[in-house]
């Protein structure tokens, strides 16, 4: 299945995209493609990473999921802006083995707190709780 094709109509119906955009991914180097004549054809496990899908291993990790809510004290909106954007791309630049990492963060400008919010593998979820605590020793 990791050998199957997408063009690039199929791929940007997949990602709910408009086709041209897709084709700026690919002729920007984000999303991998080999062209084929005038045309590009994407695999579909590129596609599947380039979106945070797991590539057909979901039957494996059979469903475990964690969710962890963590509560950060005491912050500025502008380190709570860089924070989210920070954990965001963290989020998005996951395994592709495992399914897509879910991460929702508030910020509370009365109470100057933040809350962060990831649902996904424990794995992934450790691995964002691990970057989250770098973070938080850098705050000053």
């Amino acid at each position: 299945m990791s050998d199957h094709l997408l063009t690039v109509e199929q791929a940007a119906e997949q990602l709910n995209l408009h086709p041209k955009t897709v084709l700026r991914y690919i002729h920007d180097g984000r999303l991998p493609a080999t062209r084929v004549g005038k045309s590009y054809r994407i695999p579909r496990a590129r596609l599947d990473a380039f979106a945070g899908i797991a590539g057909g291993r979901s039957e494996t990790v059979a469903g475990v999921r964690t969710t962890c809510i963590v509560d950060v004290p005491d912050i500025s909106v502008d380190r709570a802006q860089r924070m989210a954007t920070f954990l965001h791309s963290a989020a998005l630049a996951g395994n592709a083995e495992t399914p897509p990492l879910h991460l929702e963060t508030a910020f509370d400008p009365l109470a100057k707190s933040m809350k962060v919010v990831a649902i996904g593998s424990p794995s992934d979820v450790s691995k964002l709780l691990e970057m989250l605590q770098l973070q938080l020793r850098q705050r000053s």
